[in-house]
């Protein structure tokens, strides 16, 4: 295949990776997912990501229909990423995206579940040994060497099922040779320490360098012997190489012509001669020792080649076991409808800042799952300011995004569709003709033709006034119940959307009060077939019981006049605060 085929690869780009790796290295690069080769050739590491996603399923992230989407998808990727136990891994991870094929998507789950199972059935000991195991491949750069090592670390604790079941495919005894003689070999390189007869040589050379380099500084030496004529020199200068070197006093000998002009011509001649003939013995030698390693290794390539694999895996399976744990993802289960539907589900987003959060029920479309009522296409979520509204939203497309993803999910259970579009949009306060234009050149073209789209949308009305924005909204969720979509719409202009299609429903989010500490008390399940209150008096009452300031908060009481100065009172009492 060549370079330009891929998505993003140019001339240009072609041309730097053809001169830094080779074509078909930089193929090899691109096919298994290698950001950092292609990033050490010479790409920003963006670009070779969005290179490396596209070539690895791009139709998937065609799923992504928002800007919105796709700053979800950025965010689970790259939390997902934070818990890769190798680089290579983490390269892996990051060009993970959306899958279309429900065959597809069923087969990661299943080894995803299986390496989450794995991991939690470790001990402490155990993932210690494992993580460290993995650092090492990590810090000697991830070869082969590293790979069979890391293979056989992992044997030797014990670890042959699940996520480690790639490993009894593993020979112990030939990984074991094979790694004997790949400690030694550093690309076309011998290292110290695998041939005896071979390090000789090398020390030899590198004496016969010095001679060369010292020349002077030998010939003042045996000088200062008090040899005398030019056979005594010759006698001196052996005896000086067999006390001082490690080269063998015969091949000295061998190394001295005939004819010098004087000792220094004959000391730098001989010098030259055994550098060469040393140079070229250690070449052979080295030639015939790393034929020999390589032999070695080849007799056990396929174990090699299995054990880089299983390395591989296991630490990209392993990697986001460790993501699914740490935040308590589940299993969902795929289904052929039109459904979403989640069972106590929690937003990463807060967990990962380390907010508590109340687990919430909900779902749109037909479901067995929880419940929130089956078979509306459309529900139109409403209620209090800060309710959790934007936040449940934001919830649904990571479960959704995750689940299609072939990954685990935010909920004690969940039942996801697949989908052709994702639309995921927050709300984005501007009048601009502009923002309205572009917001519905993105979320509209999604409902048209056979795709399976998903619309999550909020408070679509910021985007223009609130007359033209409930026209514009009921046409929506009126478009959404029509075609081949589900759809989630967060407003407060319920009222104004009546009557609702057939196959709509309305939910609503309340706030409750405020707490004693002037935090606003939301019951974030929303409640099903019921419109939510905004309740503004509970944010004028916390205005009011905060501002010191006389004027001020004279200022805010002509507000709790506006919405309702009992209300506030009400609400100021309940948080145990006195006027």
């Amino acid at each position: 295949m060549r370079l330009e085929d891929y998505w993003g690869v140019g001339p240009k780009t072609a041309a730097l990776l053809t001169d830094a790796l080779g074509t078909e290295a930089a193929v090899a690069a691109i096919e298994s997912a290698d950001s950092r080769t292609l990033v050490d050739a010479g790409l920003a590491r963006g670009r070779a990501t969005r290179i490396l996603r596209r070539a690895n399923g791009g139709a998937g992230m065609d799923v992504l229909a928002t800007e919105d989407a796709r700053a979800v998808y950025k965010d689970i990727v790259s939390l997902a990423e934070s818990y890769a136990v190798t680089d290579h891994a983490a390269d892996r991870i990051r060009v993970l995206t959306p899958l279309l094929d429900r065959d597809a998507v069923d087969s990661r789950l299943d080894r995803v579940t299986a390496a989450v199972e794995s991991w939690r059935a470790l001990d402490d000991d155990t993932r210690t040994d494992v993580l460290d195991a993995f650092e090492r491949y990590d810090d000697a750069g991830g070869t082969d060497r590293a790979a069979v090592d890391a293979a056989l670390v992992l044997r030797e604790t014990g670890l042959h099922d699940g996520v480690f079941a790639p490993l009894a495919d593993c020979d112990p005894d030939a990984l074991a040779d094979a790694a004997d003689a790949l400690q030694y070999l550093d690309g076309e390189r011998v290292t110290a320490g695998a041939d005896a007869r071979l390090d000789e040589l090398r020390d030899a050379h590198a004496d016969a360098e010095r001679l060369e380099r010292d020349t002077f500084d030998v010939l003042e030496e045996i000088r200062g012997s008090g040899v005398r004529g030019t056979e005594e020199f010759r006698e001196a200068f052996v005896a000086y190489v067999r006390e001082q070197t490690a080269i063998d006093p015969s091949r000295a000998r061998e190394a001295m012509g005939e004819g010098a002009a004087d000792a220094a011509d004959f000391l730098a001649a001989t010098a030259r001669d055994l550098e060469t003939d040393l140079a070229q013995a250690v070449e052979s030698r080295e030639d015939t020792v790393r034929a020999d390693l390589q032999e070695r290794v080849d007799d056990a390539r396929e174990d090699v080649d299995a054990a880089v694999d299983a390395v591989s895996d296991i630490a990209f399976y392993l990697s986001l076991a460790r993501f699914a744990d740490a935040f308590d993802l589940t299993r969902p289960t795929i289904v052929d409808t039109d459904t979403l539907a989640v069972v106590g589900a929690r937003n990463l987003s807060l967990r990962r800042d380390g907010v508590d959060v109340q687990p919430v029920t909900y779902g749109v479309g037909d479901h067995t799952t929880g419940d929130a009522p089956s078979g509306d296409r459309v529900t139109v979520l409403t209620g209090a300011n800060s309710g959790g509204k934007t936040t449940l939203l934001e919830t649904l497309c990571q479960v959704a995004l995750l689940a299609q993803m072939g990954l685990p999910v935010p909920a004690d259970a969940a039942e996801v569709g697949l989908v052709d579009a994702l639309v995921f949009h927050r709300r984005h306060a501007s009048f601009n003709a502009g923002v309205l234009e572009s917001t519905l050149r993105s979320v509209v073209p999604p409902l048209s033709g056979d795709r399976r789209t998903l619309m999550l949308v909020d408070e679509f009305e910021a985007i223009t006034e609130p007359g033209s924005a409930a026209d514009l909204l009921h046409g929506l969720v009126t478009l959404t119940g029509r075609e081949n979509a589900l759809g989630v719409y967060v407003t407060h202009l319920a009222d104004d959307l009546a009557p609702l299609p057939g196959n709509a429903r309305i939910d609503g989010i309340f706030a409750e009060g405020l707490t004693p500490d002037l935090e606003l008390a939301v019951d974030y399940q929303p409640r099903f077939d019921t419109v939510g209150k905004s309740t503004p008096e509970f944010i004028v009452s916390r205005l009011v019981a905060e501002t010191e300031n006389r004027e001020e908060q004279a200022a805010f009481r002509t507000l709790a006049d506006a919405v309702g100065h009992d209300a506030v009172q009400r609400t100021l009492a309940d948080a145990d605060w006195t006027q």
